[in-house]
Order: C-alpha cells, then structure tokens, then sequence
C-alpha cells in the first residue's frame, strides 16, 4: 500500500529544538518522529512510501535515504512553492494511482492504519479523515459526524464558542486518485480550509473514523514533553528496539554498548541509548539517555531528555529539562524545571539554570553563574497570549515594560522593516508606561511610527482606514477590571487583527529569535497632526445636524475621564445640543473604575437625567466605543433592551434589507425586523465579527449586545460619539424618547448563570450538547443555541474561565427559569 509523509513545518513553537534540525527530525525516544511514522506505516502494511519536503530536506534523505534499511521503499519530493497542504499532495499526483494514505512526519500515533484502509473501503468512502478526542481541542481542527461517520461539519481552529466537540483532525487522511485530481494543480489550497468544504458541497462521501489508540502532535515544547511523559509511562505503543532488565524498582531500555555505574538507581522506566556511559552512584527516573552521553558520578537526572552525544558531569542535578545534541554540562551543575539546553552548549561547573531558561545553540554560561532568564530574549509568557484580538495581562506584573518591549519587537519583526504602525493609548500613566515599550520593540524590528498619543479608539480606526498603515495598537486599561491592561491590535484597515494573525506574531513571541533591525534599518517615530480635526468634519458629513438642532435636545453625558471628551465637545456645538457634562477632562488617575464606581456613576447620571428633565442621558466608556443609556425619565436602559429600542429607530427611520446582531441578541431583534421586512444575520459575539459582517457588504447595520452599535458611516467599527449622534437623530426624525418606546419590549425576558466545567471537560460536553439537542431547532454560531417552543437558551463554553455561559430568553418567568435549570443540568450531567 502506498503513503504519502508531509515532513514540512519549520517548527517554530519547538525552538531551540529545531533551528539546527527539520521538525521530523526531532527525537522522541532517541529516534527520530518520522522514523516512529515509517515504522508505523511499515507494521501496517504501507510499504511504498513518498515524503513531501519542505525545509532542510537534505537533512532528511539523508537519514532514510532510499528506506530500504527501514523496510519500506522511499521516495522524495520537494514542492517549488508553498501549495498548502493539499496542493502538495497534489503535486505528488504521479505516485498516486491507488488508495493513499497522508500522515505528517512529525507527530507521534500508534493508530491502526490498516483497520483504518478497511473501514475506508467498507463505507466506500471518498476521503476518510481519521479523528480522535482531546481535552483542549481548540488548536486543531473540530469535526462533526453523522452517527455513521459521514461528515457533516468541521472548523479549523475554533474559538472556545465554536467548540461544538472534543472531536478532532488527526492530519491522517485517506483518499482515492479521483479525490485527489479535485486539488488544482500548483495552486495554494489546504485540505480544511478548501478540499473538505468543496466536497461537503459536492455531496462526496467525506467520512470521519474515531481511530483508537494514542496520537499527539507535537507542535510545541510541552507537548514534546508530554510525549515523553506518556513514553515512558507506557500510554504510547512504540517499538524502541533496546533491550530491558530491571534494575531495583524501575525498568531500563538500554541499546548495544552501554556502560552501567556501580549503585545505579532507577526509577520508573529509563532510557539508554547506544555506547552511552552513565557513572557510579547515578540516579535515574523517568529519562531518556541519548546514543554516545555521558552521565558523571553521583548526577541525578529525573524526568528530563538528553539528545546524543551530550556530556553532564559529575554531582550535578537535572530537572524536568532537555538538554539537545553535543552539550557540555559541568560538574555540580542545577537545571531547574523546564530548561532547554540547545546543541553545542557549554554549561560550566557549579551554575544554576533557573525554571523556564532557554540557552539558545552555541552559548555558553560561566561557571558559578545563576542564570534566570533565557540567554537570547527573555523570560517566556507562560500562556496563550492572544484572546481576540488581544492581549490582557495585570498591570505591571503580567504585563511589564519588558514585556512589551519583547511583544513589539516579536509584532514588528512579523510585520517587517518599512511598515508604519499607529499607536495610542487611554488617559493611564500605566497606558503611557507600556505603549512606549511597544514603541521601543517596534522601532528595534524597523518598523515606523506614526503615535496619536492620547486619543478614543474610533478615532485610531480612523486614523488606520484613511491612512496607509500596516497595523494599529491601542493601550488601556480594561473596561471590566481596572487592575487589568489590553494591548488591542488592528489590521491596516482598523478591523480588529484575527486571531489566526496574531498566532503568527505569539509564536514568534514564544520562539525569541525574531529578527531586529540593523543600525541603519531603525524605525522611524513620528506624530501626525491633523487627524482629530479630518474625523469631526467626516463625522458631521454622515449627520443631519439641521434635524438635530431643531429638537433642541437637552442631554447628560458623562465622559468617565475617557478620551470622548477630546471629541464631542466641539462636535455637539455644531449640533446645537444642549450638554450636561460630567466627567469631561481627562484625568491620568481616573483610568478606569472598580464596576462598583461605574454603577454609581450611572445612578448618579439617572438622578441628574430626571431632575433636569434632560431627554437623555449617556455614560460613554473611556475607550469610546460603548454606551450606557439612561431614558428620559432616568430610567437605565440595560444593554439588550437598548439594542430593541436601536434598532427600532434605525428600521423605522433608515429603508434597509438586512441588519446583523450577534447570537446571543434577543428574539426580539426578529419579530421588530419582520415588521419592516428586514433579514437578521447572526453572527459570532466578537466585535471582529461584527466588524467583518459590516465589512462584507450587504448588512446596513450592525446591533451589539454590549453597548456597541455600526451605523452606515465612515467607521467599520463600534464608536459611542457616533452613536449618540446617531440615536438622537433617529430620535429627532421620529419625535420619540426611549421611555416611550421602552414597554413594549421589556416583554423579553432574560437569565444568564455560570456552570463550573473544568478545562479538560468543556471538548466532551458541546459534543454531548451537540448530540443531545441533535432533533431540535438550533443555531451553531458562538456556542450552541437551541430554539425551544417557549424561548430559547445559548450554551457555550468560558474562554476565560473554567466554566459553562448558559443564556436564556423567553417572555415568561416561568419558562425562563426552567429553560435555565434543564439546561444547567444537562451541562453539569454532560461532565460525567
């Protein structure tokens, strides 16, 4: 049978693993990954092999040459371009003239393939993708299955509200000659992202198989790791080809020539490569022994991976680290948890490499030395760190002027020299602090920038569509929680960056060997003046401020100390409003407020609104883009219900045929759009989507959940200023206050509960909840929503917390509460 290996990837997220050897070439075990796949392939039959390469293909055939050693003939191709993962199968197209089997070269499996060709065959199967189920499954790829294996729905990559499964792509595909000619030939086209979904459209048998057995792509540092882990703990079937014999309570595999010290203790299972030399009174648990190593006396080495040809000297004590090829390890030496030693590293006697180091390949570290951070960059942030579209951290102790400095360089080394970035920030010294960081690493990777300073968030989108930007980063501090920062970051056009972007520039980040600029590359810093001036006069363009001027509005806003109350001030006096202002100055202290501050902000606008008989009364959050409204009776008017109230305006007075609110909005949405003949998209609860939706074309309005709305305008993105402007024209053209309007839509009911989950269950119960609610009406957007006949209830998982969001809305307190029960059982249930 034959098979194709995809031996690509630069393997970045395993640096400094890989910068001297190709991914497939790292070792689990003392063998290369792609020699555990070949040797897999060849146990189940597969004995025609070709390798696709991609980066430091000699590398590679040169260890398998023409694989007769291995069993197995082996072919290679090395495609000109990057075609993607399916255009490079594609371009293997001679080999194929039977069923192929596609395996990447650098994961770590021990799946019954050949059970797999057969159970192909059975279901006469187009292509077979073969799946298997993981705790976090949200960096793979999610794949939904009829109960007889047809696929009827996959996302590459979801976020934690897309996370209908704990189902995944495995990377082992299975197809037939005829599937494979449906990929165009030298074109860039990936198997997720556009083979399956052309053949999901075509009605092609596209099935999945959940293959039993152990499977772990090793993408990065801790996977490898725990591949070792479930290595020596014997959850993984690999033929390590070593002899055994017991040594006190643990287990030795051990290869030809090897030289055992006198009072050897080991522990738990112990791996020794060939011609290695482990000292007298050594101690070793839980590790691998690279081919030709040496262990000194008296060294405990516990839990810990050592390449060939490394040297550790006597005394010394390794910890949960890796220590790569041709090391040089002194006597007395500590290796903390999670170090990494790269290749060709000299470490003298007597240093302490503290948790989390990285010595890159060809450094040495003195003798003596305490060494606590890595010798490239940095330390390493130690969790993801980009959630949609940015990057949130404690002020100053998870995001630390150091940080940001690193975090821009990373930012602008993925950008690259010549490009110009905006930047800007609230009114927080704190803000200031760490903006200048991310000016400093932008200027270091070459990147120019243009800094607005002290301005509102709809003024850099702004700046960034109108201009020629290649990216915008704005500093605050967190609306939810003042202890909090967000570093949010734009695209060139002033949409939020996707998160597949940013994924690019975090490995990079975790990677520290980003390239710098050189002396005369050094970017540019610059600040541009003008642009508050060009958004007015755009902003009173879209406007009609005679209809304004003639209601004779009297208003309160309250400016909470943001950077609004640069803005509307001259704007309302072109409008002819009468302003109340509170909170209109900035103020660096007054960065943001304990939410316990924030709602006596808005029972102080309430009272202020109602004994001055004000129309309305706004509170603008101080990155102006959402809004709190009070009615004119100084009644709050919360969130959802001011989405109704918005949008009645807008339909009422705007001829629109499609408008677009996330799918956690009210049913009401629905029935005020049907009246007007409107069509309602839903759309995931991110302001990127709101964003792209509006982008897209097609949608004259897009509604938010949280305060946020995108009117037709020259902004594609939420901006309060605009809003309130908006709404008070909508106001004025249908004579109406909200408090008129407000009763007939208090009708729609609400409740929303948090239900503990932990981490490594929320996989497991979406695809229950999938399964569950398989025969009802439901939307999979952001989470699962399911139509029920007295309501309907939005079931997804926290991607903050260890917990379940479940919403709920209906017209009836009664049905509400027990939409809500049924539906928290059903999660808590879910978790067994």
């Amino acid at each position: 049978m034959k098979a194709i290996i995809m031996a690509g990837g630069f393997g970045t997220r395993l640096r400094p693993l890989t910068i001297n050897i190709p991914k497939p070439m790292v070792p689990i075990g003392n063998i290369p990954m792609m020699e555990h796949v070949v040797n897999l392939l060849k146990q189940n039959g597969f004995d025609d092999i070709i390798s696709l390469l991609f980066f430091q293909a000699e590398d590679i055939q040169n260890y398998f040459k023409d694989g007769r050693k291995f069993g197995v003939k082996m072919e290679y191709l090395q495609p000109t371009e990057d075609y993607g993962t399916a255009g490079a199968v594609r371009f293997a197209d001679t080999f194929i003239d039977e069923t192929v089997l596609i395996i990447s070269g650098d994961l770590i499996t021990d799946f019954d393939l050949s059970r797999a060709i057969e159970w192909h065959h059975q279901k006469k199967s187009e292509a077979t993708i073969l799946l298997t189920r993981v705790e976090n499954p949200l960096p793979y790829g999610i794949v939904i299955t009829e109960d007889d294996g047809r696929i009827v729905r996959f996302l590459e990559k979801p976020s934690w509200g897309e996370m209908f499964s704990d189902t995944i792509n495995t990377g082992i595909y299975i197809l037939e000659p005829h599937t494979v000619r449906l990929i165009p030939p030298k074109t860039n086209f990936d198997f997720s992202q556009n083979l399956y979904p052309l053949m999901l459209s075509k009605k092609m048998g596209l099935y999945g198989m959940i293959a039993e057995g152990y499977w772990k792509d090793v993408g990065n540092i801790d996977e490898y790791a725990r591949a070792h882990d479930d290595l020596l703990s014997g959850n993984i079937n690999l033929d390590l080809g070593l002899e055994r014999m017991a040594v006190g309570d643990g287990t030795l595999y051990f290869g030809k020539n090897v030289s055992l010290g006198k009072d050897l203790k080991v522990g738990g299972v112990v791996v020794v490569g060939s011609n290695a030399v482990i000292g007298n009174n050594s101690e070793l648990n839980y590790s691998v022994i690279g081919s030709r190593s040496k262990i000194g006396e008296g060294s405990e080495i516990n839990h810990t991976v050592i390449w060939t040809d490394s040297w550790v000297g006597a005394h010394s004590q390794l910890e949960r680290s890796i220590v790569c090829a041709s090391a040089r390890i002194g006597d007395n030496v500590v290796l903390l948890d999670n170090v990494i030693i790269s290749d060709d590293c000299t470490i003298g006697s007597g240093a302490t490499i503290k948790a989390n180091c990285k010595v890159w390949p060809g450094k040495s570290v003195d003798e003596g030395a305490i060494l606590s951070t890595s010798l490239v960059w940095g330390d390493k942030w130690n969790r993801e760190l980009f959630t949609q579209s940015k990057v949130t951290g404690l002020a100053l102790t998870e995001l630390t002027p150091e940080m940001t400095v690193k975090l821009g360089a990373a930012f602008g080394a993925y950008l690259g020299p010549g490009k110009t970035v905006v930047t800007s920030r609230d009114a927080s010294d704190v803000s200031r602090l760490l903006k200048r960081g991310l000016i400093s690493g932008f200027l270091a990777a070459g990147v120019d920038v243009d800094d607005l300073e002290m301005m509102p968030i709809p003024v850099v989108r702004y700046a960034l569509r109108n201009g020629t930007y290649g990216a915008g980063v704005y500093v605050r501090h967190n609306p939810d929680d003042y202890r909090l920062i967000d570093i949010i970051f734009f695209n060139g056009d002033g949409l939020d960056m996707p998160t597949a972007t940013l994924k690019k520039v975090e490995r990079l980040y975790f990677g520290e060997d980003f390239r710098r600029a050189t002396l005369d590359e050094i970017g540019h810093l610059d600040m541009p003046q003008g642009v508050l001036e060009n958004y007015r006069s755009d902003f009173i363009s879209v406007l009609k401020p005679e209809v304004i001027r003639k209601a004779g509005f009297k208003v309160v806003i309250d400016y909470a100390n943001g950077g609004a109350s640069l803005v509307f001030p001259t704007i309302f006096s072109q409008l002819g409003i009468n302003v109340i202002a509170l909170n209109a100055y900035l103020d660096p202290r007054q960065f943001s407020r304990h939410p316990d501050e924030t709602a006596e902000s808005i029972v102080q606008l309430s009272s202020i609104v109602r004994s001055l008989h004000a129309d309305i009364g706004f509170h603008i959050n101080p990155a102006a883009e959402k809004l709190t409204v009070v009615d004119e009776n100084g009644n709050l008017i919360d969130s959802q219900l001011l989405l109704l109230l918005v949008t009645d305006l807008f339909l009422r007075s705007h001829h629109s045929r499609r408008i677009a609110v996330p799918v956690s909005a009210s049913m009401g949405v629905e029935d005020i759009a049907s009246r007007y003949g409107v069509e309602v998209l839903r759309v995931r609860n991110t302001h990127l989507s709101m964003m792209e939706a509006f982008a897209a074309g097609g949608v004259d309005y897009v509604g938010g959940t949280l305060g946020g709305f995108i009117f037709p305008s020259f902004q594609m993105g939420t901006d309060a200023i605009l809003a309130i402007a908006f709404i008070l024209e909508m106001m004025a053209k249908e004579k109406v206050r909200l408090g008129e309007m407000r009763g007939e839509y208090e009708k729609y009911l609400r409740k929303e509960i948090k239900v503990p989950c932990p981490w490594s269950k929320k996989g497991q119960v979406m695809r229950k909840i999938i399964t569950s609610t398989n025969n009802k009406s439901r939307q999979l957007i952001d989470g699962v929503r399911i139509f029920e006949s007295n309501g309907w209830v939005l079931i997804a998982p926290d991607s903050l917390t260890a917990a379940f969001s479940i919403q709920a809305e209906s017209s009836s307190r009664e049905a509400l509460e027990e939409l809500v029960s049924h539906y928290k059982v059903l999660v808590e249930e879910a978790q067994n």
